[in-house]
């Protein structure tokens, strides 16, 4: 078993650094050079079919508002985030994506849906769902950390 911890640890860890490293080299080679990987990960916080207030948004990537804030009065700056007032509340905001930002979420996302197609390509069922466990729990434990971080604070 501890062969097996290690073996999974060492993936785990070669697996996020290349990940961040080949997503940062993609988007600096592109039309979109001028975003990082954390702005791109903030505008798939956004989303591309419905608009989110900050709050919302801000919470998914666990961040402050005001970080959040910092983030999107940049990401409007480079026209990739649009702030719609709403109607009959004119306090609340709320982010959507301008043409320009939904077509790098939409290849953001290509890569990703590439990413797993390929991740269980040859697996039966039995294998991706033990998959998806193995996942699922991993994610519990990292809600988990943050959990216990956010009380400290």
């Amino acid at each position: 078993m501890s062969h097996s911890i290690e073996e999974i640890n060492s993936y785990l860890v070669s697996i996020f650094n290349e990940l961040l490293d080949i997503e940062e080299e993609a988007l600096r080679n592109s039309e979109f050079s001028d975003l990082s990987i954390r702005e791109m990960h903030t505008l798939e916080a956004i989303g591309m079919y419905s608009e989110h207030t900050s709050s919302e948004v801000a919470k998914k990537l666990n961040i402050t508002a005001g970080t959040l804030s910092v983030a999107i009065n940049t990401l409007v700056h480079k026209d990739y985030v649009i702030r719609k007032r709403m109607e009959n509340d004119r306090r609340v905001i709320r982010l959507g994506l301008t043409k320009k930002g939904k077509l790098v979420y939409r290849l953001h996302e290509k890569f990703h849906r590439q990413m797993v197609k390929r991740t269980i390509e040859g697996m039966d069922e039995l294998e991706v769902n033990a998959l998806v466990r193995g996942l699922d729990n991993l994610h519990g434990f990292l809600d988990e950390l943050v959990e216990n971080i956010e009380k400290r604070d």
